[in-house]
């Protein structure tokens, strides 16, 4: 298949963007790619194989078609207004027309200093476009709407964060990068039939099925609350921290974006805090839920010069019911429960409880868990808790309620492992495939990439074991 590049950005939105090419880094060279989305892309193997350099992957060619430009943005950090952002070291390459009617755009990071970088460099370092390619790649596998990584460029080029580090670039793919913050950024600028602009712009490429309803942008509104919703229960169930959302960090396609100072839980710690720089814990684990609320609200605010107020209250009044049916569904699921019934919230809550008391693993407990037989009192979970009285209160309970179901054993443990991974991307496997790529090994980044894609598949290996001491001490801030 022919690779085919438009141009919807470019040229339906002139004002909102800087067009520019990619700076090359000195002696860049690929070290990885995604072979499985290559070929659903159709790409070629040919291109992973210039015959000098890194190619387009190390932005020193462009593709036909492609025209490459510098998004502009804004947002709240922190919960504070930080006016104008922007792609700061990514750059738009172009966006690919699959075969299907739908685009992919091709986004490098770390390909240099664009207006929008403020006091950066516009640059990425190797550290951090392995974690966001393997993060991004273990939430696909685990089924969470989330961007993707095509390619991992690394270079000679040196770039300073808290030390010196080697400067890279990760191709990302996604179906858009619209963020909350582009339609903040027109609005602060009190420039409102620009934002309408870009809701038309959306409306038209992304909610297609929408264009000639009457009241299009309350539907759409909604919608973005839904898919926030969705995504924000999926990762409360998989025990998956962000650790920086930002405005500028949500998606309105409800996509997991800007994969920085992340962590999947290890010991259960409801007020987990993954991100070193979050000094007052504002996106702690169990705060995600409202932090995405608050989010949609500064979201609403933007839309507000031309959507009715009252309608805008009303979809945000859905969100917490949208979020917890979600959520609901998931848990049971995790749980081994078919069918919902009373007493199922009090089950989750007593079993937390048991696990934040003890530091239980999130990820192990609930795999053990699917082990489960109904009919027998003894469970390989009960020697992961040091209170086995109080682990086998809650376990006849449990019990009980699994009989309920009246539902073979092998049939829901079935059920179980196909919603309760044995593999998410802890950081330290990470950190252990970024110090061997920066020692010039590539080898496991690839092992473990491809380990992530079949993650409810059992394995005996140290993927998934629980992380060294050292595992549980590793500081991840922004700069990651």
């Amino acid at each position: 298949m022919t690779l085919s590049f438009t141009t919807r950005w470019r040229d339906e939105l002139p004002e909102f963007y800087t067009a520019l090419s990619p700076t090359p880094l000195h002696n860049a060279r690929l070290i990885w790619h995604n072979a499985p989305l290559a070929q659903e892309l159709g790409v070629e193997d040919a291109l992973f194989h210039p015959e000098s350099g890194a190619g387009v992957w190390g932005g020193e060619a462009l593709l036909p078609g492609m025209s490459p430009l510098a998004q502009v943005y804004s947002g709240h950090q922190f919960g504070v207004w930080a006016g104008q952002l922007g792609d700061g070291r990514g750059i738009l390459l172009g966006e690919q027309q699959l075969p299907d009617g739908t685009t992919r755009d091709w986004h490098l990071k770390g390909a240099g200093l664009t207006p929008y970088s403020r006091m950066g460099d516009g640059r990425a370092v190797l550290r951090s476009t392995i974690r966001e390619s393997l993060a991004s790649e273990a939430m696909h596998y685990l089924g969470i709407p989330t961007t993707r990584a095509l390619s991992i460029v690394t270079s000679d080029t040196p770039v300073m964060r808290e030390s010196r580090e080697q400067g890279a670039m990760l191709m990302r793919i996604a179906e858009s990068h619209l963020r909350f913050g582009h339609f903040e950024h027109f609005y602060y600028r009190r420039e409102p039939q620009k934002v309408r602009q870009l809701a038309d712009f959306a409306i038209r490429h992304h909610w297609q099925h929408l264009q000639n309803e009457s009241d299009k942008y309350v539907l759409w509104f909604r919608d973005i609350v839904r898919r926030t919703a969705t995504l924000i229960a999926r990762w409360q169930a998989v025990g998956f921290a962000h650790g920086v959302m930002n405005t500028d960090n949500m998606s309105i396609l409800g996509l997991t974006i800007d994969y920085g100072p992340f962590g999947f839980l290890d010991d259960y710690q409801p007020s987990f805090i993954c991100n070193h720089s979050d000094y007052q814990g504002r996106y702690s684990f169990d705060n995600q839920p409202a932090v995405a609320l608050w989010n949609l609200q500064r979201l609403a605010q933007s839309l507000s010069p031309f959507i009715d107020i009252d309608a805008l209250n009303s979809a945000l009044d859905d969100y917490q019911h949208l979020l917890l049916t979600e959520y609901g569904v998931l848990m049971r699921g995790k749980l081994g429960f078919l069918t919902q019934q009373q007493g199922d919230n009090q089950l989750l809550t007593e079993l937390f409880a048991l696990m934040a008391r003890e530091g239980s693993d999130y990820t192990r407990t609930f795999r053990l868990l699917s082990q489960t037989e109904q009919q027998s009192a003894s469970s390989p979970l009960r020697d992961e808790f040091i209170d086995r009285a109080a682990f086998d209160s809650w376990f006849v309970q449990y019990r009980v309620r699994l009989q309920q179901e009246q539902v073979d054993d092998a049939q829901r443990q079935q059920l179980m492992s196909g919603v309760n991974p044995a593999l998410v991307l802890r950081n330290w496997l990470a950190q252990r495939a970024i110090d061997a790529a920066e020692k010039g090994d590539a080898s496991e980044l690839s092992q473990l990439q491809e380990a992530l894609r079949e993650p409810f598949r059992d394995r005996n290996d140290d993927y998934v074991s629980r992380p060294p001491d050292w595992g549980k001490r590793l500081e991840v801030s922004c700069s990651s």
